[in-house]
């Protein structure tokens, strides 16, 4: 438990410095009684004198006193750093959304190299980035607009809009005009099970007054390209792979769905952007508006 004041500490460090207590008082602009009471509770705290008083004679520091008093300079001189904002730089823990950071994550490290702005990188759902983002676990987040909260700021980056994902040969992938929700319902859909994403690819159709069948739940983006690839279904998703194949090799066609709108991509934050993290969100604005985000 600490007995002693960082004001106590400053004044026995100004009495050593300036050599008396009349001298430290007055470079203090404090009165003389009240830094002498304040030196005695130090004294007392620490259990022994840090000075020795000559009646008439110079004040010395002890033993004691003279390790102690070079360790208590070196602190006051850290929290003045510290106070100042001079401080070691850490990384921003920046989070991207699981199925954006295969397509955007090496492009931001990418355009980062070379400057002062340090990055940590965190993959991660929707769920899970949010409470983080309110917890101050990660300073920035590029996501969906989906369940941030109020208390969460968001920078639109980019919008993108919605496509379905079928193999060759589907009816659907002769439509270059694009399709719309009515026709992609038509069919049975195989959506993402990532959280949140699943509500909102059902409610574009429920706005439209559609019930579509939804055949399957896959686990990520790219198990649900290759379900589409393969027949199974018509998958729905705003990320697009440059990828035009599956994993298992199979020939994957995007098609716009025209009348579903579109949905921004984010940076989103719990605190002010301030430093490199509002360097960082002024280079990405740009950097996500070039077409491979499309």
């Amino acid at each position: 438990m600490l007995n002693a004041t960082l004001r106590q500490i400053e004044y026995a460090c100004a009495v050593a410095r300036f050599g008396g207590v009349t001298a430290a008082a007055e470079a203090l602009n404090v009165s003389q009684p009240a830094l002498s009471v304040a030196l005695g509770q130090l004294e007392g705290a620490l259990g022994q004198p840090l000075f020795l008083r000559r009646p008439g004679g110079p004040i010395t520091t002890t033993a004691f006193g003279r390790g102690w008093l070079a360790e208590a300079q070196t602190l006051l001189a850290g929290f003045g750093r510290l106070m100042a904002g001079d401080v070691a730089t850490v990384p921003l823990r920046l989070a991207c959304f699981e199925d954006l950071a295969p397509s955007l994550l090496a492009r931001v490290l990418r355009a980062i190299e070379g400057s002062a702005i340090r990055v940590e990188p965190v993959v991660t759902g929707f769920e899970a980035m949010t409470e983080a983002l309110r917890q101050g676990r990660i300073d920035l987040a590029l996501t969906w607009d989906l369940g941030l909260g109020d208390e969460v700021a968001r920078r639109v980056l980019a919008r993108v809009a919605p496509h379905a994902v079928v193999g060759k040969g589907h009816p659907l992938a002769t439509l270059r005009r694009g399709a719309t929700l009515a026709e992609v319902a038509e069919w049975p859909l195989i959506l993402t099970d990532q959280g949140l994403s699943v509500g909102h690819m059902r409610g574009l159709f429920s706005r439209a007054g559609l019930g579509p069948r939804i055949a399957h739940r896959t686990a990520s983006l790219e198990l649900m390209r290759s379900f589409a690839a393969n027949g199974l279904g018509v998958g729905i998703s705003y990320s697009r792979p440059a990828s035009r194949h599956s994993h298992d090799g199979q020939r994957v066609i995007t098609v716009p769905i025209a009348d579903a709108g579109t949905e921004p991509i984010v940076l989103a934050h719990a605190a002010p952007l301030t430093g490199q993290a509002a360097e960082l969100a002024d280079l990405l604005a740009p950097l996500l508006a070039a077409p491979e985000v499309e």
